[in-house]
């Protein structure tokens, strides 16, 4: 999936010149984190978010007046500070710059980028003109959306292999101290492993199989060095029959 296919087309946006009350009331009463600043073309020219306003001098948030020293070395830096925690324009407090994309941006592309700066939003632009938003809401719903597809059959044999293909191409999978068998798309896992988290994992890797029913995890783990059991089986059920209780609870 891309950009197109999971952003919101209905673009709330702001003009720089617009009063920064007016921005505050469109986000408050859209229920948004953000907004793409436009110039009159269309383009954009910046994003007022609420990270924008967290420091504001009307709710008391501007910060420590500066010190004396701060005052000779750096007026510049603490002028612009005094603009973005006292400015009423919309160009006083936004950030410049902001990182857009287009429509055929991949998915892991946008999670990337959102990861990386930081960012809970992204212009979705198409000749220059922003044509759409992209939100983290919008990749959660994606995910619902995926989550939620109904479950595809296969054969035993196609899922066995599907899930020794995944974990041949994980860098953590061990590669012969267990089995995988299949029937009726009950998956059995059998082996050891000399990690918790590779336990989960291998658990995992089966899970997402299309055509998987149920997982029985089996593998144990020792603790490498000394050779201790520390997760079996034992533990796995004890653990399924305290999830259970609580949700009974």
């Amino acid at each position: 999936m891309n950009a197109a296919d999971v952003m919101s087309r209905t673009v709330i946006a702001i003009s720089q010149d617009a009063p920064l009350s007016q921005a505050v009331r469109l986000m408050v009463d859209n229920h948004i984190s953000g907004l793409p600043v436009l110039d009159q073309a269309g383009r954009a020219v910046g994003i007022l978010t609420e990270g924008d306003l967290l420091q504001r001098v009307e709710t008391g948030t501007a910060g420590k007046a500066a010190g004396w020293l701060s005052a000779i070395f750096a007026p510049g830096r603490l002028a612009g500070t005094y603009v973005q925690t006292h400015g009423r324009r919309v160009s006083d407090v936004m950030t410049l710059e902001p990182i857009t994309i287009d429509e055929a941006t991949s998915l892991a592309d946008i999670s990337e980028l959102m990861r990386a700066r930081r960012v809970k939003r992204l212009p979705v632009t198409r000749d220059d003109k922003v044509v759409g938003i992209v939100s983290r809401a919008d990749l959660v719903h994606a995910l619902a959306k995926e989550l939620d597809s109904p479950a595809a059959s296969a054969s035993d044999i196609v899922i066995r292999n599907a899930i020794l293909a995944e974990l041949a191409s994980q860098p953590w999978a061990p590669r012969r101290s267990f089995t995988v068998a299949v029937e009726d798309g009950v998956v059995d896992i059998d082996g050891v492993v000399f990690d918790v988290r590779e336990r989960d994992a291998i658990r995992v890797a089966a899970e997402n199989v299309p055509g998987v029913k149920q997982v029985e995890n089996r593998l144990v783990v020792v603790e490498p060095n000394t050779g201790m059991l520390m997760v079996g089986p034992a533990d796995e059920e004890a653990q399924r029959d305290a999830d259970e209780a609580r949700t009974r609870g």
